[in-house]
């Protein structure tokens, strides 16, 4: 069993004495951000750290997580984790409150990411990349895409992913051949094979919203030609309620030395008609050629 224990006291000197915790909490939304609570969610994080993942470490490794017939299984104890991870309230702690976030400032949500990933670094990527999802649909999505998705995946409900590397492509995404083709509705059909994505598909939430990197079909050359589309394993009905399975499946996943119970997948577009997705960015800095997943 592994063991761990929050270096807290030192995070308490960089935050205050470095990095200008008083400062921070100075700012409009931080009011309530007091050196008592932040003591005491350090304290609970280590809590959580050390006594529910820290454990399972070393056996999720050991376990790794599963494929089959194009669902994937994490290791044991993986999904009961993520559960109670979300009911603490860990996915939404710097959340944005106007979407059921507690509004945290990244100073303290940074901190207490360490500690998920000093305690079990395959765990704390699920989250991780659901936070960086969260943050590219608050900067550039739309507004029914925010309500759409926030909502849940701040609760923890959801998870997120990105998706960009291809097989051909590697880490130049200028390469990237993934279709995306206009449905008239405002809405694309996906069609392309993303590799490496990290939590691609698990067995630990109802969905998992996916961003995936694709071209229309007069897109340009290179990365100006590339778009951002969200693209659900589930589709979202307009009461919020989960609809059809969308056309985005695992085909394999990958062995990662050290994360094995960290399901990197080998994700499948379209391969039944289309994957449904909506779009929201399409840039010339939308993507560097140098980004990977």
């Amino acid at each position: 069993m592994s063991n761990y224990s929050a270096p807290i006291r030192d995070m308490q000197f960089v935050m205050r004495e470095l990095a200008g915790l008083d400062e921070v909490a100075q700012l409009p939304g931080n009011e309530e951000v007091s050196p008592d609570l932040v003591d005491a969610i350090l304290e609970e994080a280590d809590k959580f750290a050390s006594g529910v993942l820290a454990p399972l470490n070393w056996t999720g490794d050991q376990e790794g997580a599963k494929w089959n017939d194009g669902a994937v299984a994490t290791a044991p104890g993986w999904k009961e984790a993520y559960t109670q991870f979300a009911e603490s309230g860990w996915t939404a702690l710097a959340g944005d409150p106007n979407y059921g976030g507690q509004g945290l400032p990244k100073l303290l949500s940074t901190a207490v990411m360490e500690m998920w990933k000093s305690a079990n670094m395959a765990f704390s990527l699920c989250p991780m990349l659901t936070t960086g999802a969260i943050e590219a649909l608050l900067l550039r999505g739309t507004d029914e895409q925010k309500a759409m998705y926030l909502p849940k995946m701040i609760s923890g409900e959801w998870t997120g992913t990105m998706n960009l590397t291809e097989p051909q492509a590697g880490s130049d995404l200028a390469a990237v051949r993934t279709k995306a083709e206009p449905q008239g509705d405002g809405t694309y059909k996906i069609f392309g094979q993303k590799i490496f994505i990290t939590y691609g598909d698990h067995d630990m939430t109802d969905n998992i919203i996916h961003l995936v990197l694709a071209r229309l079909p007069d897109a340009p050359e290179g990365v100006k030609g590339i778009s951002l589309f969200v693209v659900p394993k589930f589709m979202v009905n307009a009461d919020g309620s989960l609809g059809a399975r969308n056309d985005v499946h695992c085909v394999s996943i990958e062995h990662k030395l050290g994360i094995h119970a960290s399901p990197t997948c080998v994700l499948a577009f379209g391969d039944k008609g289309g994957a449904i997705g909506t779009r929201w960015w399409a840039s010339p800095t939308a993507a560097s050629s140098t980004c990977s997943s």
